[in-house]
């Protein structure tokens, strides 16, 4: 089991060291299956140690296991090491699962790009990175994969680093991100200064025992939550995930659906501890996490772009994760974990097969009809969307219901209003993902659809081979490296939601109950009376969006509200005003006032004194003997006085 586990860690790092090293030694089809088939053989290895610890006893299925010894000072010691239990193995599979999906995928959409080496390593170094983050036997390690994965995520978003909108978009993300990193190492030298250790299992026991301070597990569990809000772009650091859309689309749904934006759910469901003995901050990721369900979801109601609705809708999923999280229901917040990263892959890798067969274009406003042009992914993209709305029997049916119905369970003011969050956000889902659905899917084709639909017909009626090869083409809505993987994440968006079901196996919820013990469990009256709410108000959403698009109208009419929700809420005014404007401000203010008069202006003072200084050494050098004589004299009667007087 071990041994699969650091395969699954280790298989990616080789893949993108092997590329990087290998450089124009080998050829860019050769680097994408490097890199396809480095992630799958982690998946291999994390299926392996799946199979073995599912086969243990439920109280046993926790492994750590020590390389060697990484930093030692003093007593403070930290090993590398990896961490094989429920939670960690969840995290594994579905980065090296659909994580492999998506880079297969990718063999397709990147077929042609100039820089197509550099790509599948940086996506074999993220994969590795991630795995890191949740393999990590310690807090430091858990660190140290933090800030890879920011890393790695800042130079696939920056892919296109001609485009200064993708470098803008690459430089935002690593901002907002390295304000969480502080955030959390912050939190971290706390932990060191009172418990001197970094290690999970002893840091847990100081948490559960009552051992520290309430101010300290207040402070150390207000830093983790930052470095979680950061990274899973929950108010008020959200604002670089829909910038994040510049990248290639694959990126997208890596970075946004399966991997990163998830980090900072399963940092709070490992540390649950931490947040249990500061019951104030669990349960103010639980209020950020319904607050950013409602916000992602009305702002997505406005968006053109494809992928920003889809961005927007994992901002508002993640919310849901916090919101269970936040309460204690920690395994509904891994179980949506685990069927969003389905789904939402599929959406956004749908959204590419549009993308690539309409050579760029992401404006829904251009597309409709699609349908009939694009039969296969409208079948796909319609599952994603079911799924995502919560429509049974799909996967998001049984994970996001169960959220809400835990918040029912939890009572009080708190989980009344995290209730009703969450059941406006379930209509807002339905509304604003049909609205794209419809947008994009019905009515005539465009005159875009139209002009591509014949390219594309007329290639593959004379059996013309393009860029990406002829036996690719062998269905003209895309390669086959793309169809085959969207339609395995359509399969598993449909039949993910039933491993919540006892019975069919170990039920999901209760795989992790040995790591994170849940601190509220919804009755059966209520899990039904929420879900049949929410599946009516989803549904009440997928009618208003139908309606409105018959009557030709969109869900927000034209006005002072409209114009506030196309602004993202002014977010990103406000930080420009605050800080983007201050800073350059100030900056401008340091060149002129001290960099150029005195760093420049010194340097060329510098310069002369030292030129002044060599011309006079020069002088002295005159050659002749009786001069060095008398120099020499006068150095010795000066010594002897010196001294003298010393003496």
């Amino acid at each position: 089991m071990i041994a699969g586990a650091w395969l699954c860690l280790l298989a990616p790092l080789a893949g993108a060291l092997l590329i990087t090293l290998a450089g124009t030694h080998i050829s860019r089809s050769t680097a994408a299956w490097v890199s396809t088939g480095s992630v799958f053989v982690g998946f291999a290895g994390a299926l392996v140690a799946f199979i073995q610890i599912a086969g243990e006893n439920p109280d046993d299925r926790s492994h750590l296991s020590t390389a060697y010894t990484w930093l030692g000072i003093g007593q403070f010691e930290v090993p590398m090491q990896i961490l094989v239990d429920p939670v960690s193995l969840v995290m594994m599979l579905i980065i090296t699962g659909v994580g492999g999906l998506i880079v297969w995928y990718s063999v397709g959409y990147m077929k042609g790009e100039d820089e197509e080496r550099r790509y599948f390593a940086y996506m074999a170094f993220f994969v590795f990175s991630m795995l890191m983050l949740v393999m990590g036997g310690n807090l430091l390690l858990l660190l140290v994969g933090w800030g890879l994965v920011g890393l790695a995520s800042y130079l696939l978003i920056g892919f296109y680093h001609d485009r200064p909108e993708a470098t803008a978009a690459a430089k935002k993300a690593f901002i907002m991100n390295a304000i969480g990193d502080a955030a959390m190492a912050l939190a971290f030298f706390l932990l060191i200064s009172q418990t001197g250790t970094l290690s999970y299992s002893e840091n847990f026991e100081f948490a559960s025992t009552g051992a520290l301070p309430t101010s300290t597990m207040n402070l150390v569990a207000l830093g983790l939550l930052g470095g979680a809000i950061a990274k899973s772009a929950q108010l008020p650091l959200h604002t670089w995930l829909p910038d994040a859309m510049e990248g290639p689309t694959p990126v997208s749904a890596l970075i946004h659906a399966a991997t990163m934006v998830t980090a900072g759910v399963y940092l709070i469901v490992r540390t649950h501890e931490i947040f249990e003995a500061a019951p104030n901050v669990q349960h103010l990721a639980a209020i950020i996490g319904g607050v950013t369900i409602i916000v992602a979801g009305v702002i997505a109601l406005v968006q053109w772009d494809i992928k920003r609705v889809i961005a927007y809708s994992t901002m508002s999923q993640i919310g849901y994760m916090f919101l269970a999280a936040g309460i204690g229901s920690y395994g509904y917040a891994m179980f949506h974990l685990f069927t969003h990263a389905f789904f939402k892959a599929l959406l956004f890798l749908a959204a590419g097969v549009i993308i690539h067969h309409l050579a760029g274009e992401q404006d829904v406003r251009r597309m409709g009809g699609l349908k009939s042009v694009m039969p296969y992914t409208h079948a796909v993209f319609l599952i994603g969307a079911l799924a995502l709305a919560g429509i049974p029997p799909l996967s998001g049916f049984w994970s996001k219901d169960g959220i809400i119905s835990a918040a029912l369970a939890d009572g009080g003011a708190l989980g009344y209003t995290l209730v009703a969050l969450g059941l406006v956000g379930a209509l807002l889902t339905g509304a604003y993902t049909f609205r794209l659905y419809y947008l994009v899917f019905h009515g005539e084709p465009s005159e875009l659809v139209l002009e591509h639909a014949g390219e594309h017909g007329s290639d593959h009626a004379h059996g013309a081979e393009s860029a990406v090869g002829h036996d690719e083409h062998a269905h003209s809505e895309g390669p086959l490296t793309m169809l085959i993987p969207v339609g395995i994440l359509a399969v598993l968006s449909t039949i993910a939601g039933f491993l919540a079901i006892p019975g069919v196996w170990e039920p999901f919820l209760h795989w992790i109950d040995g790591v994170a013990e849940p601190l509220v469990v919804a009755t059966v009256s209520q899990d039904y009376a929420t879900s049949a709410i929410a599946v009516v108000l989803a549904g009440t959403g997928i009618w208003l969006a139908q309606s409105a698009y018959r009557a030709s109208e969109d869900l927000v009419a034209e006005g002072r509200i409209r114009t506030i929700l196309e602004h993202k809420l002014y977010f990103d005014e406000l930080y420009d005003a605050l800080f983007s404007r201050p800073s350059e401000l100030v900056a401008n203010l340091l060149r002129e006032k001290v960099e150029e008069p005195v760093i420049q202006g010194s340097l060329g003072e510098i310069g002369a004194g030292v030129r002044e200084a060599g011309g006079g050494t020069a002088r002295l050098q005159t050659g002749l003997l009786r001069s060095y004589a008398l120099v020499i004299a006068v150095s010795v009667v000066i010594l002897v006085v010196v001294f003298v007087a010393v003496r």
